[in-house]
């Protein structure tokens, strides 16, 4: 491990230290054994975002809404490290080396972070979500007009038209974009939230200061969550019954090698 670059951003906040690409193969392999250690629990939260999934691109195609599969499937994915509030603590457990606690305990976490900070940033993401959602839409229309969104229903060759192909270049540029910067604010904020009292501000500016301090590491992290959740999703989403919980558990890892605590600050 580097050494240990101080950002006080805010009270309660942790220091930062500067990453190597070890850590990401380490975050990932400590991933993958918590996972296999305790399975329930990373199979019962993908499960719940595998089954919402299904469960949306149902009523849309139900609404006959079905061009809003193409934005969602591309900003579902946004909502992803709420849902891994409790991998985090199951992580969180197994590195303290504390294994006397129940599923029940771990689902009463998850529970008593609606009097924390949390909710607030899953209203930061579920806003995020639909302003991507809204933009998608805007996006659409820009491109192939108005009538394209009720045509695209009985028939996609409208996306393999040149304004069509334009289309999801354009938006997938965006998206890129979009998901990069909640990346940004959520790959440390909602770790660092269930593991300290700090507020939700002071979580997403030690977020982005673990980026600017190790924006080659991170942006390969976020390359690594985007590749493997896309891979994940192509067989109707089941292979996030397994990538989500690793990637879950990884990302805990991922907050304890960029931040310091004040017991590791002494002994550095």
């Amino acid at each position: 491990m580097s050494d240990v670059t101080s950002h006080p951003v805010g009270e309660g906040a942790p220091d930062i230290r500067e990453m190597e690409i070890g850590d990401l193969r380490r975050a990932l392999h400590n991933g993958w054994r918590d996972f296999r250690r305790k399975p329930f629990f990373g199979l019962f939260f993908a499960a719940v975002y595998v089954v919402g999934g299904w469960a949306i691109y149902l009523l849309l195609f139900q609404a006959h809404l079905e061009w809003l599969a193409i934005p969602l499937t591309f900003g579902f994915p946004l909502i992803g490290p709420f849902l891994a509030v409790g991998l985090y603590e199951v992580s969180r457990r197994l590195e303290a080396e504390d294994y006397d606690w129940t599923a029940r305990d771990i689902f009463a976490v998850v529970w008593r972070q609606r009097l924390r900070q949390l909710p607030s940033m899953a209203w930061v993401i579920i806003v995020y979500f639909l302003f991507w959602s809204f933009f998608a839409h805007m996006l659409f229309a820009l491109f192939l007009g108005p009538s394209a969104l009720t045509n695209v229903t009985s028939s996609y060759a409208y996306l393999l038209e040149p304004e069509g192909l334009t289309m999801l270049l354009v938006g997938g540029a965006f998206g890129a974009v979009f998901a990069f910067v909640l990346f940004a604010l959520t790959v440390v904020s909602l770790p660092l939230l269930l593991d300290r009292e700090v507020d939700f501000v002071t979580s997403m500016i030690t977020s982005i200061a673990v980026i600017r301090q190790n924006p080659k590491i991170m942006f390969a992290w976020a390359f690594t969550i985007a590749a493997l959740t896309f891979l994940a999703m192509m067989p109707g989403l089941v292979g996030l019954i397994v990538v989500l919980p690793v990637l879950g558990h990884a990302s805990w890892h991922i907050y304890r090698q960029a931040t310091v605590t004040s017991g590791e600050r002494g002994a550095t």
